[in-house]
């Protein structure tokens, strides 16, 4: 995306968004920081979906877990938070931990090591990694946000926003120039479905039904450009 696809100048640099009274700023990376928590929260890695798929005789090139762990590592060099929370599908299926290279393993455990670390369960992962550090939960409260893998269940005990993954939601923005498909956050002041992180994972346009009834009013897309997030009216996002 260039700055073309956004023609206010205001939509080209978001300063993130407040979900019950919690700032959020999203990344280019494809993460969500938390300030006043110092918390990192990442959704869908899929670890392992390359091994996953060749197991079917499906060949990809089997890096998806380095290369996702590398922009990971990055990440969390930059904001060095003080809690890492994993938002489900971390892991491509449940024997994805076994098939890891032990380089692999290695990096994910230097990561877990030293701070606190959240694997949310997922529907590909529902069981915690048994040798890779972190706690596992069903989901996670921070202040009055939930935080699960799933969007769109009851917002309740309390909980007054949530943040969540699994749809690995795209925008399709439309400029003068035409038209880029891009993975995005997409957000309203209830509700925020975070963009898959994992190398190998694919996305679904935001115009889906299956994100009509997540909001109360209209969304915004947080589009992830080469080197900023694009704040983007959804009447500028079109189907696939």
């Amino acid at each position: 995306m260039n700055a073309s696809a956004a023609s206010k100048p205001a939509e080209s640099r978001p300063e993130g968004f407040v979900l019950a009274g919690l700032h959020a700023a999203p990344d280019v990376s494809g993460v969500l920081w938390i300030a006043a928590e110092r918390a990192l929260v990442v959704a869908d890695l899929h670890l392992e979906k390359g091994s996953a798929f060749a197991e079917r005789r499906v060949m990809l090139p089997p890096y998806d877990t380095a290369a996702t762990l590398a922009r990971l590592t990055a990440a969390i060099a930059r904001f060095n938070p003080r809690v890492v929370v994993a938002l489900g599908d971390s892991f491509h299926d449940r024997r994805a931990e076994s098939r890891m290279a032990e380089g692999d393993r290695g990096a994910l455990r230097a990561l877990t090591a030293g701070r606190a670390w959240v694997w949310v369960s997922g529907n590909h992962d529902p069981e915690p990694p048994r040798d890779m550090g972190g706690d596992a939960v069903a989901e996670l409260r921070v202040g009055a946000v939930v935080l699960r893998h799933e969007p769109g269940g009851a917002i309740a005990g309390g909980a007054r926003a949530e943040i969540s993954g699994h749809l690995h939601p795209v925008a399709r923005v439309w400029s003068e120039s035409g038209s880029t498909r891009r993975k995005c956050f997409v957000a309203d002041d209830t509700r925020c479905v975070m963009p898959s992180f994992g190398a190998y994972t694919g996305g679904l346009n935001i115009r889906d039904a299956a994100f009509d009834a997540l909001f109360a009013r209209e969304p915004f897309a947080h589009a992830l450009g080469r080197d900023r997030v694009f704040r983007v009216p959804l009447s500028r996002c079109a189907g696939d």
